[in-house]
């Protein structure tokens, strides 16, 4: 059983930057796809960004391109999140997948806890 655990969130201003972080229990991170969803309060949890195992590959929802950034070192999958606006609100999950990197949820095997990005106006 793999557990990831994220990191990083919390209150920003609208403008404002993040950096989340995607741990894993083991060292999958290193061979595994591991993406990045987000779910605000009603709605259903949607993607962000992906990332190959080699980091060579990227998936971006179009809602962030050109803002969210998703980079991987040995241990950790980092999500860099710039000009955040009130919209990007939600609670952030990573997950782990052997597949190549998408935004389709049925992709992904294990899932975080996930970690509050509030973005005020």
């Amino acid at each position: 059983q793999v557990q990831l655990v994220e990191s990083g969130g919390g209150l920003v201003q609208a403008g404002g930057s993040l950096r989340l972080s995607c741990v894993a229990s083991e060292r999958t991170t290193g061979t595994w796809t591991v993406g990045w969803f987000r779910q605000a309060p009603g709605k259903e949890r949607g993607s962000v960004a992906a990332i190959s195992w080699g980091g060579l590959s990227t998936y971006y929802a179009d809602s962030v391109k050109g803002r969210f950034t998703i980079s991987r070192d040995a241990s950790t999958v980092y999500l860099q999140m710039n000009s955040l606006k009130p919209e990007d609100t939600a609670v952030y999950y990573c997950a782990a997948g052997l597949r190549g990197p998408s935004g389709r949820y049925n992709d992904y095997d294990y899932w975080g806890q996930g970690t509050q990005v509030t973005v005020s106006s």
